[in-house]
């Protein structure tokens, strides 16, 4: 009996270490990766956040096509009683620029409404080079009544778009999700 119990006691001693071995690796994980990328090199960006010696400022975007400019028009539609603009209508950009937009909402309703925005875009062709890095699209969001908010539109235009584009409009749609939508009128398909 007394070798059984010794034996258990050294069996939880073992699986104690190695549950400590585990969370100390766990914990030098992050470190470690860090240090292994950079004398690797393989992230790119944690390297372009520091401070390189003898540089002045980082180098220009390479991929941004100087040589040509596109006018992105801003458009907002709502269904629903509440107030959504873009801050401005049009701007001129450079495909490859990373540019950022920013669109205006108040829910001017008295009550908590959510909602989400859906876009589109025109000409059709140009929805495939139009590449959003941050948009408020992304999430549904929930506003209190009388509260206003600002949200983001962080975008690059693909430099592949054909050359006769020349103007693209972005336009958004905010629906209200939820209790706001009237539930779907039954069709003929539904009776058996």
């Amino acid at each position: 009996m007394a070798t059984r119990k010794s034996h258990n006691l050294r069996m939880v001693g073992k699986l104690c270490v190695v549950a400590a071995g585990m969370f100390a690796f766990g914990y030098g994980l992050i470190p470690l990766y860090k240090h292994i990328c950079e004398l690797t090199g393989i992230n790119i960006l944690a390297l372009g956040e520091q401070q390189v010696p003898g540089a002045s400022r980082a180098p220009a975007n390479s991929q941004v096509d100087l040589s040509r400019t596109i006018t992105v028009e801003f458009d907002a539609n709502s269904r629903g009683p509440w107030d959504f603009k873009p801050a401005q209508r049009t701007l001129q950009v450079h495909p490859g620029q990373l540019t950022t937009v920013m669109y205006e909402f108040q829910n001017v309703q008295n009550r908590r409404m959510s909602a989400q925005a859906i876009p589109s875009y025109a000409p059709r062709q140009a929805a495939a080079h139009f590449n959003k890095i941050e948009c408020f699209c992304f999430n549904q969001y929930t506003l209190e009544p009388g509260e206003k908010k600002q949200w983001p539109v962080a975008f690059v235009i693909d430099p592949k778009l054909s050359k006769d584009v020349t103007t693209i409009t972005l336009s958004y749609t905010f629906f209200e999700v939820g209790a706001g939508t009237p539930p779907a009128p039954a069709g003929e398909g539904a009776r058996s």
